[in-house]
C-alpha cells in the first residue's frame, strides 16, 4: 500500500497550490478519502475529505471557501486544490484513505497515511 503527496512548496499569501496523492496497493475506488494537516508545533488536524463515489465531500471551516477536494477513480488519485492560501494554512500535508468511509474528520478512522508535502504561505 503506498500513498504518495506531491505539489507543495512556497507560495505567497493569496497564492494556490494543487496537491496530489498518488494511491497504489489497494482498492481505490472502495475508500473515501481525507486530507489533514499538521501545522509546525500542532497537533495533525482535518482539512476534508470525500467518499468513494465522490458526491459527498465535508470541508474543515477553516478551508471551506478556500480549498476543494476531489478524486479520479481512474487515476487511483485524490487531490486537493488550495485557493486564498493564508501563513495559518502553513504545515505538512497528509492524505489519507478510509474504507468504506463516509468522509469522517477523525484521524483513528483512517486506515493508510501518505508520509505528507510540506506546504509554506509565506511573504
Amino acid at each position: 500500500v503506498q500513498l504518495v503527496e506531491s505539489g507543495g512548496g512556497l507560495v505567497q499569501p493569496g497564492g494556490s497550490l494543487r496537491l496530489s496523492c498518488a494511491a497504489s496497493g489497494f482498492s481505490f475506488s472502495s475508500y473515501s478519502m481525507g486530507w489533514f494537516r499538521q501545522p509546525p508545533g500542532k497537533e495533525r488536524e482535518f482539512v476534508a475529505a470525500i467518499t468513494w463515489t465522490g458526491v459527498n465531500r465535508n470541508y474543515a471551516d477553516s478551508v471551506k471557501g478556500r480549498f476543494t477536494i476531489s478524486r479520479d477513480n481512474a487515476k487511483n488519485t485524490v487531490y486537493l486544490q488550495m485557493n486564498s492560501l493564508k501563513p495559518e494554512d502553513t504545515a505538512v500535508y497528509y492524505c489519507a484513505a478510509d474504507w468504506g468511509g463516509l468522509g469522517s474528520e477523525r484521524i483513528s478512522d483512517y486506515d493508510y497515511w501518505g508520509q505528507g508535502t510540506q506546504v509554506t504561505v509565506s511573504s
